[in-house]
């Protein structure tokens, strides 16, 4: 790789390996994504598990559902997490570190998400980006105002989701009985074909209804089985 600021998950490095050599034990992380997932965080909990804070502003506002479900190894402690409510309000991606008082702060712009594919972490098949890393005084400074300016607006344009995102990991990391997990893995499956009217094609698609003890079901055990 030559000696570039350009980071594109392909022949110039990734934004997870900057993310990796970057982020220090007590390091202040400001980031803006318009997606988080937890494999992402994984990939890089070395790190987040000994930073001292981090703001994450989103820039998707049904983040929610976007939500990876391994939540391992996550956790919010120190700062609010904050999201835009206005589709597609933000678009912007950045990674601000702020590692150590005696070091230059650090950081990398462009089109990355938190995700694995977006960061570069992926064995293969990652996103190929384009992200810029910011070496100077100035712009790095800059950086940080705007975060700084949009994570303080008082104006309706963020809010504070803090609460919502432990409730949710919380409601993925809870142990739950087997038998819900085979009904929700089922509902996976069928969902497509449960939104179908009564008749659907689950049926008209199969042998089943040829078989000889379909055929000797009642109406209203018929429409039981489906």
């Amino acid at each position: 790789m030559s000696d570039t600021l350009i980071r594109d998950n392909k022949d110039f490095g990734s934004v997870g390996d900057f993310l990796k050599d970057t982020i220090k034990d007590g390091s202040d992380l400001s980031v803006v994504s318009a997606y988080f997932t937890i494999f992402a965080y994984y990939e890089l909990h070395k790190q987040l598990d000994s930073i001292k804070s981090m703001r994450f502003l989103f820039g998707e506002p049904t983040f929610v559902n976007s939500f990876e479900t391994d939540i391992r190894n996550y956790k919010i402690e120190d700062d609010s997490i904050v999201i835009s409510p206005k589709p597609n309000f933000l678009h912007g991606k950045m990674y601000y570190i702020d590692a150590d008082s005696r070091e230059y702060p650090k950081g990398i712009s462009g089109s990355s998400n938190f995700t694995t594919s977006g960061l570069g972490l992926k064995k293969e098949a990652n996103n190929i980006e384009l992200n810029t890393i910011v070496d100077s005084n100035r712009q790095i400074h800059e950086m940080k105002d705007w975060f700084d300016s949009i994570w303080n607006d008082k104006t309706g344009l963020v809010q504070d989701v803090k609460a919502e995102v432990l409730k949710y990991l919380e409601q993925l990391y809870k142990e739950n009985e087997p038998e819900l997990v085979y009904f929700k893995t089922l509902y996976s499956i069928f969902k497509d074909y449960l939104e179908e009217q009564k008749d659907n094609k689950l049926f008209d698609e199969t042998a089943f209804k040829d078989t000889v003890v379909w055929n000797k079901l009642y109406e209203f055990q018929k429409d039981g089985v489906k």
